[in-house]
């Protein structure tokens, strides 16, 4: 049989994942796994545990928020080899699978694991550290990680919403320069955000258009900053509803990007703090993690250019995966 780790995080979207623990690994000892289960304790611990036991597993399996997805693929990324990752979520927001159309019911998102596909996704690196979908910037992108674990658990999504009303008034603007592609931006911006995703904070309307999870691209978005609070709360809701006019933003497309600005500048990455910093360097990774997802046209289209790419097609062992045999 083929060895799985799955590793989750029991605190994650009011503790979802303990009563369906067993229904899970169920679901996954029937499509022909054998299943280690790992509840994290702390942070950093999932990423620890897939870092330093990835290599000796056929598929590994992460169930968190976002976090937890984040940690998986930093650990993921330290291994010499591409290894299949599994994701079912359970946070509060879920961006990453809202964007990649897995299911929030975890039986649902285990059974299309096992059933899978194949697809290489781009991974983003942040002076250094990877993250796997945002870093942004500026106003609400603190309001992810600052927002408690309690209030996360008993009032979901709404929690970040009353966070992010309540700082409305305080945020203010950065003056800093931007580079990509031989082009310099210069400019005061409240809000930036280097993505490669269709949903930020829960809101599917910001990047809707040209997203592309494999090409290497980045979308960026600053958000250049309003004269009152008033204009502030206009403009994010243009923003919500993808209405990025020139005269309020910058957007771009690239493969790696970087900010200077005078003062530290606090950084998020998947909703997580990444540290505060005069200079970011920000480059994209094409194709760097290998997710199983569930078998449409563009996941089935992708993993054959990725076999033809490598010049082998996908072995038994994901034919079998893919029929759920």
């Amino acid at each position: 049989m083929k060895k799985l780790l799955f590793v989750y995080n029991p605190q994650a979207g009011k503790g979802a994942v303990r009563s369906n623990l067993c229904d899970i690994i169920d679901i996954f000892t029937k499509g022909g796994y054998t299943v280690t289960a790992y509840p994290t304790q702390a942070p950093l611990d999932g990423y620890n545990q897939i870092k330093n036991t990835a290599s000796e597993f056929d598929l590994i399996v992460v169930s968190g928020g976002d976090g937890t997805l984040s940690e998986a693929v930093k650990g993921m990324m330290a291994q010499a080899e591409k290894i299949p990752l599994g994701y079912i979520p359970a946070g509060s927001t879920n961006d990453f699978a809202s964007s990649m159309g897995i299911s929030t019911k975890m039986s649902v998102a285990a059974q299309e694991i096992v059933d899978g596909v194949y697809f290489d996704y781009d991974v983003g690196e942040f002076n250094g550290e990877y993250y796997v979908y945002v870093a942004g910037f500026g106003a609400f992108t603190d309001v992810s990680y600052e927002t408690s674990q309690n209030a996360k658990n008993i009032f979901g999504h709404a929690a970040y919403i009353a966070e992010a009303i309540k700082r409305l008034p305080k945020y203010t603007g950065y003056e800093m320069t931007v580079e990509h592609d031989d082009e310099i931006i210069q400019g005061n911006f409240i809000l930036g955000l280097v993505s490669n995703t269709v949903s930020i904070g829960g809101m599917k309307k910001l990047i809707s258009e040209g997203v592309c999870f494999d090409d290497g691209l980045f979308e960026v978005i600053l958000v250049k900053t309003p004269a009152s609070p008033l204009m502030l709360q206009s403009l994010l809701a243009d923003a919500a509803l993808n209405k990025l006019t020139d005269k309020n933003f910058v957007k771009f497309k690239t493969s790696k990007v970087s900010f200077t600005s005078d003062c530290e500048i606090a950084w998020t990455l998947d909703g997580e703090a990444g540290g505060s910093h005069t200079k970011a360097e920000i480059v994209s990774h094409k194709q760097a993690v290998r997710f199983m997802v569930k078998p449409d046209d563009k996941t089935a289209e992708q993993q054959l250019i990725n076999a033809i790419d490598s010049d082998k097609l996908p072995d038994d062992s994901a034919t079998e995966t893919q029929d759920g045999v």
